[in-house]
């Protein structure tokens, strides 16, 4: 199942800001591929986001001191996860051969080497991955679990967090104060917001967004919604961080996205005429999803891998998010922007990120509705 999906994901990348109107998205990749250095170390917020959602044919990189080593099968792009892992290697020892690509499409890989699969650990972008990889995870140490929130975890100990990063509703502060926006996401569908809002329904964050609705409203809800958003004249946009461009420049007065994708364009335009709406009371609309961890069974080097899993919740890493990316660390005691919403003032949903694994099924949704093709 999740196989056939791939063929029809897309992720949002970077390129033209100029916008069309629902439904006219289209669904072809361009594949890439990247190389780390030592100036990807301190890559900025935005470079790190944009590439967060951009489709990569998988490549990969080995650092090779001595000291064991590790295979890792990376959702998550190179130029966020190179430092860290130099990092971990310097601390550790351990070399890392590293895989990257697409979640959906690593996790489709894991899948389909079964027990010949070479990887030891699996560092996904969401918690959907995550989920459908469960049965092929080992069970995790609870002082592992520990140290995050059990709301980012597995509710079976199968995986863990490691950053976090909440959906909100971008807005031009020129055109609409605080009081304008809707406590809920479902009322971007009303008539006063036609033609005045942007998605990108082909970005993998919107979508499990998008699956978040379905389990927590229903399909019936979920569709409605999608087909409200169309009717509204939703313009559609390649990326979040070409929809936040676009809120800032007044081509559009609000839009949908992560929330660090501000700060990225904040730490170039720092007077830039945008702010992040959170929505309140639990809405759907303020799901937290999470970038996460999980330890194959079939791992060659489980020690090393444990190793690893516990280091993206250390301090270093911790920081790595906080400050690098703007997510939200998962490890308690870490500082953030301060400009940024605190993650415990946010009311989640009440959800199981693991439930969010039928990418399928919501990109069948957004097919039928005219979202994408």
């Amino acid at each position: 199942m999740l196989l056939l999906c791939l063929s029809m994901v897309i992720a949002a990348c970077g390129g033209a800001t100029t916008p069309t109107t629902a439904p006219a998205a289209p669904t072809t990749a361009a594949a890439t591929s990247t190389t780390a250095s030592a100036a990807e170390a301190s890559a900025t917020v935005e470079v790190t986001a944009v590439a967060e959602v951009s489709p990569t044919v998988p490549t990969t990189t080995t650092t090779e001191p001595a000291g064991g080593s590790l295979v890792v099968y990376s959702g998550r792009s190179e130029s966020l996860v190179a430092p860290l892992l130099a990092l971990f290697t310097k601390e550790t020892g351990i070399a890392v051969e590293v895989r990257y690509g697409d979640t959906a499409e690593m996790a489709a890989q894991i899948l389909e080497e079964g027990d010949n699969s070479p990887a030891d650990v699996f560092f996904g972008q969401d918690a959907g991955a995550l989920g459908a990889l469960s049965d092929r995870f080992v069970q995790l140490d609870s002082s592992l679990l520990s140290l995050v929130d059990p709301r980012f975890a597995s509710s079976e100990g199968k995986w863990v967090g490691a950053s976090g990063r909440a959906r909100v509703l971008v807005y031009n502060t020129d055109v609409l104060t605080s009081t304008d926006l809707p406590a809920s996401i479902l009322d971007l569908t009303k008539p006063e917001w036609k033609g005045r809002l942007a998605w990108a329904p082909t970005n993998g964050s919107l979508q499990a967004f998008v699956t978040a609705l379905r389990v927590s409203q229903g399909e019936d809800v979920a569709k409605q919604w999608l087909e409200g958003l169309i009717a509204n004249e939703i313009k559609v946009y390649e990326s979040n961080s070409a929809i936040v461009k676009a809120v800032a420049n007044g081509e559009v007065d609000a839009g949908l996205v992560n929330h660090y994708y501000l700060f990225a364009l904040k730490k170039d335009q720092p007077d830039a005429k945008a702010a992040n709406h959170y929505f309140s009371n639990g809405d759907i609309g303020s799901l937290v999803n999470v970038a996460g961890v999980g330890i194959l069974q079939t791992a060659k080097n489980p020690e090393a891998a444990q190793a690893f899993a516990r280091f993206l919740l250390d301090i270093p890493a911790q920081l790595y998010f906080a400050e690098q990316t703007n997510e939200y660390p998962l490890a308690a005691g870490i500082p953030i922007n301060p400009a940024i919403k605190p993650l415990s003032e946010i009311t989640t949903p009440d959800i199981d990120l693991s439930n969010l694994k039928d990418l399928q099924g919501t990109l069948e949704l957004l097919q039928d509705v005219g979202a994408i093709q």
